[in-house]
């Protein structure tokens, strides 16, 4: 993909937040892919690619297979349409966060925009490993203020892609790298207000609780393994 401006895709500033700027790698035991397939989620709604079926299964209907130019998006959509039976939003959100290789190829996109840069280490001086420094801090400044004006204002008027980044920021616990946990502590009915669907559209509020009923399985199913093996 060559070089070129443009705004990024909510998936995209899921990583770009969860990344450690100058390590370039990501926080072990996060959530954050689960964020990132939320947000590949709610792209696809947002754009009106989806719709989600009302009822309790909450089953995904394809509306539009019109190509975003952006591969980990294209692939998704995809498979949606060539899906031979169709699942309910929750299930396509962990689907999508289970990508081959989606973080390299999401942090790929975000070197070829210039903002972080490709680069390798090793784990124990044995194991290589991509990483992805961060080059050009703007585009994240940006995304923080807009979280920030959210969380920290009275503001009515919060865009419905700042309400969704918001609620997949929080499921995945990423606002603590940002903003301090005291602050945030106290902030928390703001939080959930914004996030509870008050004041969001009904492809966001879709958005939202999809990828958050999705991170919840996330956090879930470990704790069950353990408690099932120690048993």
């Amino acid at each position: 993909m060559p070089h070129r401006e443009r705004p990024l895709f909510l998936h995209e500033e899921m990583l770009l937040l969860a990344l450690r700027d100058r390590e370039g790698t990501v926080a072990a035991g996060s959530m954050f892919s689960y964020a990132m397939g939320g947000g590949i989620l709610a792209e696809l709604l947002l754009t009106g690619r989806i719709e989600v079926e009302e009822g309790k299964k909450k089953l995904v209907n394809l509306l539009s297979d019109k190509s975003f130019g952006c591969d980990v998006l294209d692939e998704s959509l995809d498979r949606i349409a060539t899906a031979k039976r169709r699942a309910s939003a929750q299930n396509w959100v962990s689907r999508f966060a289970h990508l081959k290789k989606l973080r390299n190829r999401v942090a790929m996109d975000l070197c070829d925009l210039r903002i972080l840069r490709e680069d390798e280490d090793r784990v124990l001086l044995i194991f290589k490993r991509n990483i992805y420094p961060e080059i050009d801090p703007r585009p994240e400044r940006k995304l923080i203020e807009r979280l920030r004006k959210a969380i920290f204002t009275t503001a009515r008027d919060v865009e419905p892609r700042t309400v969704v980044l918001l609620s997949l920021a929080d499921g995945a616990d990423l606002l603590k790298i940002p903003f301090d946990r005291k602050e945030l502590k106290a902030r928390k009915k703001r939080i959930e207000k914004l996030t509870s669907g008050d004041l969001m559209g009904k492809a966001t509020r879709e958005a939202v609780q999809a990828a958050q009923a999705a991170i919840m399985v996330a956090v879930m199913v470990p704790t069950m393994v353990a408690v099932t093996s120690a048993s």
